[in-house]
């Protein structure tokens, strides 16, 4: 069988245009899509056009076709990956061939008769990264399609995935239902504990193409140049109003203008056009090919860069539909944000009101996670496709515990949810009447429970929570919100209102603790391979001494004669600590020199979260007014496991013997030097981790505010003692972790 080289030529604004007739008709979804297909085929000279749709997410199913055996549709599917089909479908790119069953992956589906077929064109059915399909033709000919007649494909596929999201195919079976209307269960991860039940508030509201096909290609062409040319007078705007701002704003902004004036950019959507879609339709086509790269694509740098043309898409999808932020929806009374991402100061001006946060991207260290543990508000991150398939409104439940949420839940799933709320409710209750009391074990080992915190909003759980202080105030926040440097008074006021809320009780205040995943706005950023390991805390500190200097004398002004303490994040070696030190006694003698009350008593500390720093000279241990471990850090410096990477980070327990032998070597040389010393992280907070924690010797933990009741609970129902000899015995028995022996006992308690 010889191959074609000359096909008949496909005109795709004729194909689209009977697609329009097709849409305009009123006929059941199956109907629909069974018309669209013998209509495909003809325009196409094939004998063959199916639709595949998702059933699942990893399940495509036969929806419609022409010249396949009808018998099949429905009856046959496949598994992401399975066949040509399956290949197309899992990597959202076409497949174009002559000989379908010589190609790697080809999968022989002997129901459909398409035994008789020689030629393949598959074209991924997809809409803004959302993978809904697969769109293919074959023929009986060896026939290679040409390339126009796959971008008119392709243009196709493109005003399916607009079609099926406006509901045009909705029919009996899975892979017919009406979009946006079945529970969904998403899958991410835990950024921030809790559990939360509400309705969603999208971040950035979805806009919806209605006219995907045009019928005056013309007046869409200029459409388009309009709507660029505003976004490009906009970007210019932001350009101008951003010069003296941060390095990497403007770097942000340039890529943006970059992109708006790409000559490239503007090609592809007006031959979009020319092929018969709409300017709105162009630009999401477009859209949908960066989001789908986006997927693929492993560079950091070209993962950005793909973004900012992502960002700059919606902009003028925006201009184009008219369809801004503003929606005229109405925020509900119990809002759970949905986003992509979103900065600490856009997620500080929703504050309190809402529930949840779920989000696509994040990672358990970033600015959004921070500001959700200092809101004490349930966060989920890295939870795929949940902007493109919640609606304003839906019904959601979130598990923080658990990093799920719940879509459109089903009544057995509400039922078992609100069953798991009212029980935390009641847990928390019980809390409260022992709230007063000290967390004092049954063999008398009485530990000191403290609060994390970070905004002003934090301290009226100092007296609900029971905390006996702050073990870490995060000074990072103030920074992080903010366009430019905060000046000294502004922190000044803040640190002397947080003393105030305090009344009293000890504030641990952590200086500036940038770098890494904590990158400010108006800092030049710095490409490192391994952040983590970087420029970051003390090191930016002492590198950059007159940000530290600002910051101390801030705080030195905000104690006001009170007393002060004060902790130094990220400490490696004994040298960074005493250059600190020499920092502080600088801002002392110039507040003392310029008449300024200073502190009553000033306690000056470090955080251990650096293995070396355990092993430092014992004149460092005499030195230090107090120690607090890192647990965050010090768990993923000590197992080498990124703690951002969900690959690794689960792997390691912090009741694996060897890291709290470890723990336990601290304890014994802050014990033996006399100096004060506390855990603070999120195993803190975890109630048999602390209890673990407790019996190897910490007498302080800190966490965050809503774990303080779950961890005296059970502190004031076990033997520490007993605890102790279990971690003894597992390391006697060579046992990876002591988690089981003490879950056991726990299991025993009355």
């Amino acid at each position: 069988m010889s191959e074609q080289q000359n096909p008949i030529k496909t005109d795709s604004r004729q194909m689209l245009g009977r697609l329009r007739g097709v849409m305009a008709e009123d006929s059941a979804g199956q109907t629909r899509l069974d018309t669209i297909t013998k209509l495909i085929a003809e325009e196409m000279h094939s004998e063959v056009c199916s639709v595949y749709l998702f059933r699942d997410e990893e399940t495509l199913e036969l929806c419609a076709t022409e010249g396949l055996k009808a018998e099949s549709v429905h009856q046959t599917r496949m598994k992401m990956g399975e066949g040509l089909v399956g290949l197309v479908a899992r990597k959202g790119q076409r497949i174009n061939t002559p000989d379908a069953p010589s190609e790697r992956g080809f999968r022989f589906m002997p129901e459909t008769g398409e035994e008789i077929y020689s030629s393949f064109l598959g074209v991924p059915i997809q809409r803004l990264g959302e993978k809904l399909g697969v769109l293919v033709v074959q023929t009986k000919d060896a026939r290679q399609f040409a390339e126009e007649e796959v971008d008119a494909l392709e243009v196709v596929a493109m005003v399916l995935a607009e079609m099926a999201e406006l509901g045009a195919f909705i029919g009996e079976g899975a892979a017919l239902s009406a979009r946006h209307t079945q529970p969904v269960l998403v899958r991410g991860a835990t950024g921030q504990e809790g559990a939360a039940e509400g309705h969603v508030w999208l971040h950035e509201p979805r806009v919806v193409v209605t006219n995907p096909i045009a019928e005056d290609p013309h007046r869409e062409f200029e459409r388009l140049r309009e709507a660029v040319e505003e976004l490009r007078v906009g970007v210019d705007k932001m350009l101008a109003g951003a010069r003296g701002g941060g390095k990497e704003q403007l770097d942000v902004l340039e890529a943006y203008r970059m992109f708006a004036n790409s000559k490239g950019w503007m090609s592809r959507m007006e031959q979009d056009i020319g092929r018969g879609l709409s300017a709105e339709a162009a630009v999401e086509k477009e859209q949908s090919t960066a989001r789908a790269r986006m997927q693929q694509v492993t560079d950091a740098y070209l993962r950005e860069r793909l973004h900012d043309l992502d960002d700059l898409s919606n902009r003028l999808l925006r201009i184009l539909t008219g369809q801004g932020l503003e929606t005229g929806a109405e925020m509900p009374p119990d809002p759970v944000l949905i986003a992509r991402n979103i900065g600490p100061a856009e997620l500080l001006d929703y504050g309190r009101s809402l529930k949840a946060i779920v989000l696509e991207e994040g990672s358990v260290g970033s600015h959004a996670a921070i500001v959700a543990r200092a809101l004490a508000i349930p966060l989920i991150i890295h939870a795929s496709r949940i902007t493109t398939e919640a609606l304003n409104g839906d019904h959601i439940m979130v598990d923080g515990d658990q990093g799920v949420a719940h879509l459109r839940p089903d009544d057995t799933v509400v039922a078992a949810f609100r069953d798991k709320i009212a029980m935390q409710a009641q847990a928390q209750e019980r809390y409260t009447s022992i709230r007063e009391k000290p967390a004092t074990s049954l063999d008398g080992q009485t530990i000191a429970l403290a609060m994390n915190a970070g905004l002003m909003a934090d301290l009226p759980s100092l007296d609900s929570s029971g905390a006996e202080g702050v073990g870490l105030f995060r000074t990072e926040l103030q920074f992080l919100v903010r366009n430019q440097m905060p000046r000294r008074s502004e922190l000044s006021a803040l640190y002397a209102r947080v003393l105030d809320a305090a009344q009293g009780k000890r504030v641990v205040f952590r200086t500036l603790d940038i770098g890494s995943d904590k990158v400010l706005p108006y800092m030049k950023p710095n490409d490192e391979p391994n952040p983590a390991l970087g420029w970051r805390a003390i090191r930016v500190g002492l590198d950059k001494p007159g940000i530290m200097r600002m910051q101390l004398q801030a705080l030195l002004r905000a104690a006001n004669g009170r007393p002060l303490t004060v902790m130094f994040p990220f400490v490696a070696q004994f040298e960074e600590y005493r250059a600190a030190r020499v920092e502080m006694d600088k801002a002392l003698a110039r507040e003392r020199a310029l008449g300024h009350a200073l502190p009553s008593s000033l306690e000056i500390g470090a955080m251990l979260e650096t293995p070396s720093l355990a092993f430092a000279p014992d004149k460092f241990f005499d030195e230090v007014d107090f120690l607090s471990i890192g647990g965050n850090d010090l768990k993923q410096f000590f197992f080498a496991a990124d703690r951002e990477n969900e690959r690794v980070r689960r792997r390691y327990d912090t009741l694996n013997v060897s890291f709290l032998t470890f723990l336990e070597g601290i304890v014994k040389r802050c014990n033996t030097s006399g100096t004060a010393l506390s855990f603070c992280g999120e195993d803190a907070g975890r109630p048999v981790e602390a209890v673990c924690l407790a019996a190897i010797g910490l007498r302080s933990l800190s966490m965050r505010p809503a774990s303080i009741g779950p961890v005296k609970s059970l502190l004031r129902r076990v033997d520490l003692g007993v605890v102790k000899a279990l971690i003894e015995a597992a390391a006697q028995e060579g046992q990876q972790s002591v988690r089981p022996a003490v879950v056991e006992y726990l299991r025993n308690l009355n």
